[in-house]
């Protein structure tokens, strides 16, 4: 079912540009955790209904766990965030990572948690964009990379039969627009944006019951 997901984000390593960094290379140990733990996540994330595309990794949550909106702290919750396993939801640790947790996968985990069925998480742009040299800081993407990360999260979408698509921040929002796929925009939770981003998810949770 994800099996072209998986080609077209394995390509994507080609058309990485040096201040960004491919985060799936099953050639590296990090890489290959990463992949382990976006493959697992996918299968627990299986007949979700609703996706939520962001923007792009941050240094601090997916650049370290693989797993979109999801830092550390929330990779080895107990029991399992998504799953609700009292031995957690079976994801890899890494065993020094640059950062222990992040603002914003916080935010959108609490904001989804009331939800009676998890959306999908995924970035418009895969790759960790940073402001070179120093991998430990966050950049914008530019236009030629959303243009690359995009036919991705599209293919997500069609491989998971999702229905309704929403797009965090205007970025994601004029990226899928520009694919052709419409998505019900929230306010992104970064630089004051938290509280309406948890509003609006909460309205759009309760209409996904």
């Amino acid at each position: 079912m994800l099996e072209r997901f998986f080609d077209l984000l394995a390509a994507l390593r080609e058309r990485t540009p040096a201040d960004a960094e491919f985060l799936y290379d099953e050639r590296t140990p990090d890489g290959a955790l990463r992949l382990t733990n976006l493959r697992r996540y996918l299968a627990i994330s299986a007949g979700a209904t609703t996706a939520l595309i962001g923007e792009a990794p941050g240094w601090r949550g997916a650049t370290v766990t693989g797993v979109p909106f999801m830092s550390v702290r929330e990779l080895t919750a107990r029991p399992g965030l998504l799953t609700g396993d009292a031995g957690g939801d079976g994801f890899l640790a890494p065993a020094d990572p640059a950062a222990a947790w992040e603002l914003s996968a916080s935010i959108v985990q609490r904001a989804c948690r009331s939800w009676p069925r998890q959306p999908v998480h995924w970035p418009v742009v895969p790759n960790h964009p940073f402001r070179a040299p120093d991998r430990a800081t966050n950049r914008a993407p530019r236009a030629p990379e959303v243009l690359a990360g995009a036919p991705i999260a599209v293919e997500l979408i069609r491989a998971l039969g999702i229905e309704r698509v929403v797009a965090v921040g205007r970025k994601a929002e004029h990226a899928l627009a520009a694919a052709g796929v419409t998505a019900i925009a929230v306010r992104h939770p970064a630089q004051g944006g938290a509280g309406l981003f948890a509003a609006q998810m909460a309205e759009l949770g309760g209409s996904a019951a």
